[in-house]
């Protein structure tokens, strides 16, 4: 059994994502379960340098996970030819233009959502990328989630019949500041920092749809600034001026209609902070984040509506939980284990790239000018 290093520069892990799902979660805990198995016996070891812009915080991190190397030097890391993959979960606004460096320094590319914050630069990189020879990558994290893959299993059955609707709602109640602490960096509520939950959001119901439901052929989106002023890292007063709710409805193929509402001003009262109801002609199913029930035809309630007595059925009881029948491991952790064996040809072909990527940005672009002119809009088929 042999042992293959690969060198990854993770540019952007000091934050809040890059460094739990990505740096902690993922690849420190692969480099301590002795790497990605692969068919023939091999191991894939990841070989990370850490850059940012304070080494002192670099340094704290490495130590504290098992990292050897840190670096404040991007273009120094991007020029070592032992280094073959360029990881970035820095800011949106850098991303393509961080990405465009790194393709032209021959590296492979792996990265964070959205690729872009427009969809031509997230095309360009695409086609920088394809033209380039490069393997690349985009993080579809929600797609390795327990509750999303029991889900497609779900629908893969048949179970559900012909699919005719999606309900999706996700969010919390992020705190404005004042009285309490916020959970979310200040940037999320700033347009010129990249802000904004159509931005981010509709960057993943593009690939949950796409590869769940069907693929999606048109938007119509509301945003809202709900929340107008909150309080920074350092608690002064700032005004938001992006989006911190959004209410979409999405025509996918075969006729299914979607409906997402995406908010950081709700408080929640339902299985999980994110929750996907199917309906189909045989049967329905609701999934969260780790859990997925379903309800068959004939398995289906009769309610008559009558508002003045008590409601007599218990709605819960007539679903039934689908059981772990295998182990459901950090979803970040399984993509970045198959973009690894992508890596090495351990895996013929890899979905979910620039191209994929793309995608996204362009149904969040379509969203923000759906909300800005009050109107359906069309998503043109991107080519490969």
């Amino acid at each position: 059994m042999a042992q293959r290093r690969i060198g990854l520069i993770m540019h952007g892990v000091t934050g809040r994502m890059g460094m739990n799902q990505h740096l902690i979660r993922s690849i420190a805990a692969i480099r301590k379960d002795g790497g990605v198995p692969l068919r023939n016996g091999d191991r894939v070891m990841p070989d990370p340098i850490i850059v940012g812009r304070n080494r002192e915080k670099l340094e704290a991190l490495a130590k504290a996970h098992g990292v050897e190397r840190v670096s404040t030097d991007l273009d120094a890391c991007l020029a070592n030819p032992d280094d073959t993959v360029f990881f970035d979960a820095a800011t949106t606004q850098m991303r393509a233009s961080l990405i465009r460096k790194a393709i032209a320094a021959g590296k492979h590319v792996y990265t964070e959502k959205p690729t872009a914050d427009n969809l031509a630069d997230a095309l360009d990189v695409y086609r920088q990328a394809k033209a380039a020879g490069i393997k690349h990558g985009v993080v579809q994290d929600k797609l390795f989630l327990p509750g999303l893959r029991k889900l497609k299993m779900v629908i893969d059955s048949g179970m559900l019949g012909r699919l005719l609707s999606v309900r999706g709602e996700f969010g919390y109640w992020v705190f404005e500041g004042d009285l309490q602490p916020t959970q979310r960096p200040s940037w999320n509520y700033k347009k010129n920092e990249g802000g904004g939950i159509i931005l981010d959001m509709l960057c993943h119901w593009r690939y949950v749809l796409d590869n769940t439901f069907g693929e999606t052929k048109s938007v119509s989106c509301l945003g809202a600034t709900h929340i107008p002023t909150r309080y920074d890292e350092q608690g002064n007063a700032y005004q938001a001026d992006t989006d911190d709710a959004a209410y979409a409805t999405f025509e996918l193929e075969g006729g299914i209609v979607a409906q997402i509402n995406s908010s950081w001003t709700t408080r929640v009262r339902r299985d999980d902070l994110v929750t996907f109801h199917v309906d189909g002609t045989h049967g329905s199913a609701i999934c969260g984040l780790t859990d997925c029930w379903t309800q068959s035809r004939v398995n289906t309630p009769k309610p008559v509506w009558n508002p003045d007595v008590p409601q007599p059925i218990n709605f819960y009881e007539g679903w039934q939980k689908v059981p772990d029948t295998q182990p459901y491991p950090n979803g970040f952790r399984v993509q970045w284990e198959e973009f690894l064996r992508y890596l090495v040809g351990d895996r013929a072909d890899y979905p979910w790239d620039l191209l994929a990527g793309a995608k996204g940005v362009q149904l969040a672009e379509a969203g923000l000018q759906s909300w800005a002119e009050r109107r359906w809009i069309d998503l043109p088929k991107l080519e490969a």
